[in-house]
């Protein structure tokens, strides 16, 4: 009985069949899921990233609570088209404080892994105000209520929490003072703001009023958030390491 006769009897026993499709499945798994048990880091560490900032972290809740992430990716995969288009491959240590990833599963519009600093905050602001003043054949909605309602750092500590049961390594310096640092991001000349603190605690923090409105807004927030992104790591200094 030749292979392909062997293979047949397999074909037209669904019992067999099922046996061996488990078994296939279960080395397989075994096979991949295994060795990471055995891993201290399964994710590169990579200089430059850290935890998101008070303001950052409210930002991307905001970010996903407007369901941003249904239409824009954040992850640039490593083909040449892409890379061209919208800058280096994303690397798994920028989502590794992510809960959960913002990778997206389709593009109406760009990806916006590397978005940060590419325009500047009165364009950003237009663009979610009214997408179509700057970008006339833009399909995105209008997110000018951003700009009408205030917000206060009242909870950003137990969010800032919750992140870290989850495994976002906040320090305890760092949730002590976390109204104080939204607030230095946000208002850098109010009062008690610490921006060289808050730099301390979170390198390459963006400072200033983002909005250009006084008082904070969700706009101050959502800008702040994506002004950082594909900021923290220096690519012109990045090499990846060849023992993974």
């Amino acid at each position: 009985m030749g292979i392909l006769d062997k293979h047949a009897v397999l074909e037209k026993n669904a019992t067999l069949l099922l046996v061996g499709s488990l078994l296939v499945v279960t080395v397989g798994g075994i096979v991949e899921i295994a060795p990471l048990f055995y891993l201290q880091n399964t994710i590169e560490d990579v200089e430059g990233m850290r935890p998101y900032s008070p303001l950052e972290l409210q930002g991307r809740d905001i970010y996903i609570r407007e369901g941003c992430y249904v239409c824009h990716s954040q992850m640039i995969r490593p083909m040449r088209d892409e890379v061209e288009r919208y800058g280096h491959y994303s690397l798994a240590a920028e989502s590794q404080y992510d809960r959960p990833f913002q990778w997206g599963s389709k593009r109406t519009g760009p990806d916006l892994a590397r978005v940060g600093g590419r325009y500047s905050d009165e364009w950003q602001v237009d663009h979610l105000a009214n997408p179509q003043s700057v970008v006339p054949e833009s399909i995105m909605p209008k997110y000018g209520y951003l700009l009408d309602r205030p917000i206060e750092p009242k909870y950003i500590r137990e969010v800032m929490e919750a992140n870290a049961i989850v495994g976002v390594p906040y320090s305890e310096e760092q949730l002590a003072n976390a109204e104080a640092d939204w607030l230095a991001q946000a208002d850098p000349d109010g009062e008690n703001s610490d921006v060289d603190a808050l730099l301390a605690r979170y390198p390459k923090a963006q400072v200033r009023n983002f909005d250009a409105q006084p008082g904070i807004t969700e706009m101050d927030a959502l800008v702040a958030y994506l002004q950082m992104l594909g900021t923290l790591v220096d690519f012109s200094t990045f090499t990846p390491d060849a023992s993974r």
